[in-house]
């Protein structure tokens, strides 16, 4: 039996990945990988390396997550070094801890290595700090797949009220949502938000707003996932620490998000 890798390519740019992360990838001989990872880092995979791609896009999987499980340990019975590829880290929204869970079950060997996650990368990109020593003591990385209920209403309240900056991957069709939650429960309505698209790649864009108008904005400029969505006071540094050339200016720059 061989060994599986769960390898973190990081937020988009090929450059962002671990050098550990690389090196697993041009010794694996079967690679499975996500959507969202860099084209560029199979490219550093063996000639004859088999390459699985297991995309997801919203609603629609390309190979289910019980397919994926069994093929992982498929392979490596079979005396195959195996990478599983996802897009950011392996444990943040990406089931690699399930994944980890069916291969120790099934006494499948395994390692995890790290990746830089958007939730961090692309606000940075911005020009973001997701943590000020002025503006932001916490944060918190968050789903943007949220339902009601009342474990959920209990939620949104600590995460209206605690956390200082709110990092919220796959949230863009529930925006409206989120936005109506995090201000029935006490956000203030002018919080400053952004929504970065293609955080670390060259068609990265932002549009800024506030908590109140961020949605509208979205809509209005055609946003669409993968985007990562920032709401805090850090996000009004970005008119100063902003660094990265965006493929497109700003959108909108709303007088409260600038302030």
């Amino acid at each position: 039996m061989a060994k599986v890798w769960l390898v973190g390519a990081g937020p988009g740019d090929p450059d962002l990945i671990t050098v550990k992360g690389l090196k697993a990838i041009k010794e694996a001989e079967v690679i499975l990988y996500d959507r969202l990872i860099s084209p560029e880092l199979l490219e550093h995979a063996k000639p004859d390396a088999e390459l699985i791609f297991c995309g997801k896009l919203p609603d629609h999987h390309h190979l289910q997550q019980e397919t994926i499980n069994y093929l992982l340990v498929k392979h490596a019975k079979s005396g195959k070094n195996v990478v599983r590829l996802k897009g950011g880290d392996p444990f943040v929204f990406g089931r690699g801890g399930e994944e980890a869970a069916f291969l120790t079950e099934h006494g499948v060997l395994f390692e995890v290595i790290p990746g830089i996650t958007s939730g961090i990368a692309a606000p940075a990109y911005a020009g973001i700090p997701v943590t000020h020593r002025e503006h932001s003591a916490s944060f918190a990385i968050v789903t943007g797949h949220r339902r009601e209920g009342e474990k959920e209403e209990l939620k949104w309240s600590a995460l209206a009220n605690g956390i200082d900056t709110l990092a919220i991957y796959m949230g863009v069709k529930n925006l409206p949502y989120i936005q109506e939650k995090l201000i029935s429960h006490g956000k203030s309505p002018q919080t400053p938000a952004a929504l970065i698209h293609w955080g670390t790649t060259k068609e990265q864009r932002t549009v800024t707003g506030t908590l109140e108008t961020i949605a509208d904005i979205a809509k209005a400029e055609g946003m669409t996932n993968p985007s990562m969505i920032v709401i805090g006071e850090v996000v009004r540094l970005r008119e100063r620490l902003q660094w990265f050339s965006e493929w497109e200016a700003d959108a909108v720059m709303t007088a409260g998000a600038s302030q």
